[in-house]
């Protein structure tokens, strides 16, 4: 069944299952269909986002249970609405006690005579054979001198305990004295810091307590993936979103096993739950069609979504600025191409590491591929990742390499070509035939190379961009998202157009968002600052200005762009009440500055420019001058960003696809990146406006006008499924004789049945005079404004009539 619409909500200690179920009638209301749960698998003790799991076989019993789950179902039935949850395949936590993770523990305590010795991707070639362990705070024999390490027996096993971390001791070596005892271990305990050079297990990333599992093992699949078939069996849930398909060792493979087994769930006559992954398409990438899934999470809309109200002529205004204030004048793929770099060379040593042992093994032992070097290997292997330039090329060992895949690592082999001397060229050359399978040899490590290689290429492209040029360069921040390119300025209607008929065609049942965990700026946060796009004389004054009155807070270590990140997130965050709390600014800040890494790091602070930055936060939070300059800005662009916010939600919620509400999205929200964006949802708030709405209280506010647009889509999309999910729901552009309107028609080409129209560039239509006498041409027929109750005749009609009350018209056949 697809989903009519689903809404987000973040399972955790903080909202159980049984939080959750309280809000069915609520979320009957505002009109989802489908409740959409973060990881409800058993996750590590206190986790507050789920995707560390450490039991497959049991529901979070942190926030419910299967007990508190099974309430969650019949709360969600008796309201008529149906629940679909996020999947973890490629990792699991490496928690702290490890104990807590059975198969981990029995990898540690028996190595690879391990029952679950295939669950985890481990490098057990090392010479002392031996996961490494990398939690100890000091170095292994200063640890070991000060007693730091000792046996425990007061359990039900004897365990070596280090502070909280404890680990299974190896049969046969429990009389051994302490330092032995520790050297015949699976497991070697090392300095934390040994990690990024010597890990020998896949992780998520290169996050070292996230260890990759094998699901490409049917064991493992079937083993990881139970209870979940066991609860789409049943009905609990009705859809699933697979988290970084990217990771594993074979996506559409996996892909596949999953749409069998969903079926299998369904009977023999069912068809496959509905699917989505969780895959970032970078610039014009599609999505493999030989994936059996119903499309993305959403990304590839968003960045789409968000174009259509930013304003393309600001880019060199806003670049100007930029750079007058910071000094840089870098392209942005400088700084991408550094980051990367940094990333390969430092973060992901490990993983790189492991591909040149590889390809070293690999050529050693074939007499025609030999006379390259480790250290040419090395050279070559970095050059090629820091220029692929989307998340994986896919490539299926023992199949000929696609089209695209060749496209995508001829292109990163060219660039690399001019980044390496000439001697090294042909080494690049191997790499990349076995990157893409085209060397013939009945060597498994070839496949393991080209499979390898792909799953390094994910963690490269998000740490490297993501996670620190995306904090290194803010132009204007909203564009700085998951799956965006913050040069990409601007989307036109008819590329929209373009886009959304193209997701009717060959992706209609793929999810759409603007808001989720993982974004660094809420929805309504980048849509306020994409407004500068319009207001770019203004920003650039406004920022002089209060650079100026700012002065005394400004110490020397402070640097012009994170202060100009500052003046962004204040205006971004700006609410009812005023600036963004103290705490929360200082936990962006100190997030923002430490991705970064060129100043301080989450491994080594700099306690002297983080003190920089907290001195300005905090002073200018506190300088009433500075904070009325800013508030009297923020309201210059207030009906501009009213315009936004509106515009780009109704345009997620009415495009093909099926939309996702992010927990207490419907209203305006201005959260942070994540945790930020975790804060609890003052649901009762919600309730009372939506009442209010419906006994027929006009909006008091942008709040109620977001609640209003919201709820009367989701309903109309519920009440109207063959305009919008069923085979007939086509996508057709509306015309308009001015291009700040956005329309288009949804249902039957036909006889469509919903058409949605939204303003865009408020400043530049205002600028030209208004709507005036520019009209739409709606299909015949009368329709009905579902927001305002006024009925309009088919044919050419006036915008300003249209959109006489709001800036955006849901209209409906009469």
């Amino acid at each position: 069944m697809v989903p009519a619409s689903t809404y987000r909500l973040q399972v955790q200690p903080a909202f159980t299952f049984d939080d959750a179920a309280a809000q069915a009638g609520y979320l009957a209301a505002l009109g989802v269909s489908h409740a959409y749960l973060s990881p409800v698998l058993a996750p590590a003790k206190g986790s507050q986002h789920g995707y560390d799991v450490v039991d497959h076989s049991h529901l979070n019993p942190e926030a419910g249970g299967r007990e508190g789950f099974q309430r969650l179902v019949a709360a969600l039935r008796a309201a008529g609405l149906a629940a679909v949850a996020d999947v973890v395949p490629n990792h699991m936590a490496v928690p702290t006690p490890a104990s807590d993770n059975a198969q981990l523990w029995s990898v540690l305590k028996e190595g690879p005579d391990s029952p679950f010795a295939s669950w985890f991707d481990v490098d057990w070639s090392v010479p002392d054979r031996a996961i490494l362990m990398a939690v100890l705070g000091r170095r292994i024999g200063q640890v070991l001198a000060d007693g730091e390490l000792a046996l425990d027996d007061s359990g039900d096993e004897l365990v070596l305990r280090y502070y909280d971390h404890v680990f299974p001791v190896r049969p046969g070596t429990e009389d051994l004295p302490l330092a032995q005892l520790v050297d015949r271990q699976w497991y070697r305990l090392a300095h934390w810091r040994v990690a990024d050079e010597e890990l020998n297990y896949r992780r998520f990333f290169d996050v070292d307590t996230l260890a990759a599992i094998r699901v490409e093992d049917p064991e493992v699949f079937d083993a990881s993936h139970a209870l979940l078939l066991e609860l789409l069996r049943a009905g609990d849930l009705q859809g699933l979103r697979i988290d970084h398909p990217d990771g594993l060792a074979d996506p559409r493979g996996y892909l596949r096993r999953l749409a069998a087994a969903t079926r299998a769930a369904d009977g023999e006559d069912g068809g496959s739950a509905w699917v989505v992954v969780e895959k970032i398409l970078e610039g014009d990438e599609t999505l493999p069609q030989d994936w059996e899934c119903a499309g993305t999470t959403g990304y590839d809309a968003l960045q789409r979504i968000g174009g259509l109200f930013l304003d393309s002529a600001g880019a060199e205004p806003l670049s100007a600025q930029y750079a007058a204030v910071t000094g840089e004048t870098r392209p942005f793929s400088a700084i991408v191409d550094e980051a990367k770099r940094e990333v390969v060379e430092h973060g992901l040593y490990a993983e790189v590491h492991r591909l040149v042992e590889l390809l070293a093994g690999i050529c050693h032992d074939h007499v025609d591929l030999r006379d390259h070097t480790r250290r040419g290997f090395h050279e070559s292997v970095v050059e090629l990742l820091v220029a692929v330039e989307q998340y994986r090329a896919y490539v299926v060992p023992g199949e000929p390499a696609p089209a695209d895949a060749i496209e995508v690592l001829d292109e990163a082999a060219e660039l690399a070509r001019h980044r390496l001397p000439a001697e090294r060229h042909d080494t690049l050359a191997v790499v990349v035939d076995l990157a893409l399978g085209r060397v013939a040899t009945e060597d498994e490590r070839t496949a393991e190379f080209v499979v390898r290689f792909q799953q390094t290429c994910g963690p490269v492209m998000a740490k490297g961009i993501e996670d620190t040029a995306f904090y290194r360069w803010f132009r204007l921040s909203s564009l700085n998202e998951v799956g965006g390119d913050p040069t990409r300025f601007g989307t036109s209607p008819e590329e929209f157009h373009s886009f959304a008929a193209k997701l009717s065609r060959e992706w209609p049942a793929t999810m759409t968002t603007l808001s989720t965990h993982d974004t660094k700026r809420s929805e309504d946060v980048r849509a306020r600052l994409s407004t500068l796009s319009e207001f770019t004389d203004e920003w650039a004054a406004a920022v002089a200005s209060w650079r100026d009155l700012a002065t005394g807070h400004r110490a020397a270590e402070l640097d012009a762009r994170t202060e100009l990140l500052i003046w962004q997130t204040l205006v971004g965050t700006w609410g009812r009440s005023g600036p963004i709390a103290p705490e929360r600014l200082l936990a962006y800040l100190q997030k923002a500055t430490r991705e970064a890494k060129d100043h301080t790091t989450w491994t080594a602070p700099d306690e002297a420019y983080e003190a920089a930055v907290e001195r300005f936060a905090t002073g200018v939070l506190g300088d009433e001058a500075v904070l009325a300059a800013v508030g009297e800005f923020v309201e210059l662009i207030a009906p501009a960003a009213r315009t936004a916010v509106l515009g780009q939600k109704f345009v997620q919620l009415t495009m093909p696809g099926v939309p996702d509400v992010y927990q207490g999205t419907e209203v305006v929200d201005l959260s942070l990146v994540d945790p930020d964006n975790r804060r609890p949802v003052d649901y009762d708030d919600r309730a009372r406006r939506l009442t209010a709405l419906d006994a027929g209280s006009g909006p008091a506010d942008l709040d109620d006008e977001k609640l209003l647009v919201v709820s009367r889509t989701l309903r109309a999309r519920r009440d109207h499924p063959e305009a919008f999910t069923g085979p007939a729901a086509a996508y057709s552009p509306v015309p308009s004789t001015n291009g700040n309107a956005v329309a288009f028609a949804r249902g039957p080409v036909d006889d469509p049945r919903v058409v949605a129209v939204a303003t865009r560039l408020p400043v530049s239509l205002e600028r030209l005079g208004g709507w005036g006498e520019h009209t739409l041409t709606l299909p015949e027929g009368t329709w009905r404004n579902a927001f305002t109750g006024a009925e309009l005749p088919g044919g050419a009609t006036r915008i300003a009539e249209v959109l006489a009350e709001l800036p955006v018209a849901l209209l409906l056949r009469a």
